[in-house]
């Protein structure tokens, strides 16, 4: 075993919370080491609906406080990450048989309010109805959908996001070990000591950390008893949510949120340029969250809740792709997986004079700098020369941009008019997946060719060797479903090709996820 690590925090689980807290403590001073069994974002994170939202149909469980700091959280991310966030405009059309018309009008009333914060102007517009047979927002919907409304929310890549916090929290100092199973820890005394270990190379390392943070998502539970021995404070739920992506189905920037007469929601919102994704279900799931997968059922069900109201409709045999994720729900006693809160609980337990460890349940995407706030100030009398919160106006890696401005239309045309070798939608993916961090592997550039080869798409070695240096890739999955979704555009031989480029370059084999 490798000689002993001493830190504040030891941080499980490399998901958007664990990354957040992460991130947050490195700034506040503390020494932070997270360890992820798998690759950054490869469970829950990279799986959501890809929304920095504050849940409009959260109103109808009465979650305003969840709403309230979602909403104000919207704004905060859009304005840190240019790059990964941009607004979205959401059509809602109207369907007499469901909600009444002057029921969703009095909630987006409700849910601008919400949305508004003194001294503060969002970049967003509010909500307002709109005739979709005479408007472009109707495109692709069938005949005799007439009334419909449209309001304002954000759209993320769920999955950068998660690396690009891991990277600000190494830049501040943490220690981020992806791959890395804690396989048991114990206090002694005001003091953890964990064993972690390796699960490429099989080595164990210990560290002595002051603090633990159980951020293991769906293994929250798990983590809580067979490697910490602590009693679960509270109780999870797990529910699956499962997503398609087609072709793209119709012409337009914007998304549907499309009712269904289970009185659920269903997404579908452009993806990648040529695509369209649909999603999300809420199904109760008692598995093994590493092998949670879409299964047909939900499939179909996708397909029929569109289908209401597309003038084409989807088949299954139109799907490209799919994923499916375990939503780790504090459990607040609903019957229905869809009315369970997706707001969050923080646990802390402490033995007398002993070592406190952090326990998260539930939480979404929108709210985890928020949440890593909270967490930080539950830890706080642990800690009692932490810094301040710092994250509200601090931009994540790349969201400077150049530096010139922070508009990313303005930046990708500056980088067309530097990089002019470089075809324009290769710059322009190159932007949207690095921001200013794309500078990295442009500047000193002459040519293509010292870009490296080129892997399809506008994937060229140099930003590969970015990703692999920088962001924690290990494998051709690593990179073409969480460092980018570029998987959906490159076609079989360059994804071996990419494989092989990762083994005689950096020495990279095939590993688990």
């Amino acid at each position: 075993m490798e000689s002993t690590t001493n830190c504040d925090l030891l941080v499980i689980g490399g998901g958007v919370n664990g990354c957040g807290i992460a991130r947050d403590a490195a700034g506040r001073g503390l020494k932070v080491v997270l360890a992820e069994q798998n690759d950054l974002a490869s469970g829950t994170s990279s799986a959501s609906t890809k929304l920095i939202h504050g849940g409009l149909r959260y109103l109808e469980h009465y979650e305003f406080r969840l709403v309230r700091e979602a909403l104000a959280e919207r704004d905060v991310l859009l304005d840190g990450a240019p790059h990964i966030m941009w607004p979205l405009r959401f059509v809602l059309p109207h369907d007499s048989g469901l909600r009444p018309a002057w029921l969703i009008r009095a909630g987006l009333f409700l849910y601008d309010w919400l949305g508004y914060m003194p001294g503060r102007k969002s970049r967003l517009p509010g909500s307002r109805k709109v005739d979709l047979a005479a408007s472009p927002f109707g495109a692709g919907l069938r005949k005799g959908l007439f009334a419909g409304f449209v309001y304002s929310d954000g759209w993320v890549d769920d999955a950068r996001l998660v690396t690009l916090c891991a990277r600000q929290a190494a830049d501040l100092g943490a220690d981020i070990r992806v791959r890395t199973h804690v396989s048991a820890a114990r206090r002694d005394g005001d003091r953890w000591r964990a064993t972690l270990s390796d699960r490429i190379g099989g080595q164990q390392s210990e560290i002595s950390a002051r603090a633990i943070v159980n951020a293991a998502g769906p293994w929250v539970m798990q983590t809580l008893s067979s490697v910490l021995g602590s009693n679960a404070p509270a109780t999870l739920k797990l529910v699956k949510g499962s997503h398609i992506v087609v072709p793209r189905h119709y012409v337009g920037e914007h998304a549907y949120i499309f009712q269904n007469d289970d009185r659920r929601i269903v997404f579908a919102i452009p993806y990648e340029q040529r695509f369209t994704l649909i999603g999300t279900t809420d199904v109760v799931y008692d598995g093994d969250p590493g092998r949670v997968a879409i299964n047909q059922d939900e499939i179909e069900y996708l397909c029929r809740a569109v289908n209401r109201y597309l003038d084409t409709p989807i088949a299954p045999a139109d799907v490209v792709w799919s994923y499916a994720g375990v939503r780790p729900l504090y459990d607040d006693g609903a019957e229905n997986a869809s009315e369970t809160t997706r707001d969050y609980v923080l646990e802390i337990d402490a033995a007398a004079d002993g070592a406190p460890v952090l326990s998260i349940f539930g939480g979404k995407i929108t709210t985890f700098r928020r949440l890593a706030e909270h967490a930080l100030e539950k830890l706080a009398p642990f800690f009692p020369g932490m810094k301040p919160a710092w994250t509200a106006k601090t931009t994540l890696p790349g969201g400077e941009l150049d530096g010139a401005s922070g508009d990313f239309e303005g930046f990708v045309l500056r980088l067309q008019k530097r990089f002019a070798f470089v075809p324009p939608e290769h710059l322009h993916g190159m932007a949207r997946r690095q921001g200013g961090r794309a500078l990295k592997f442009l500047d000193g550039a002459k040519s293509l060719d010292d870009l490296g080869p080129h892997f399809g798409a506008g994937l060229y070695g140099a930003e590969v060797d970015l990703m692999v240096a920088e962001e924690w890739a290990r494998t051709s999955g690593d990179i073409l479903y969480r460092r980018s979704k570029l998987g959906l555009h490159i076609g079989l031989n360059d994804q071996a090709a990419l494989g092989g480029y990762l083994t005689s370059r950096h020495g990279l084999g095939k590993v688990a996820n």
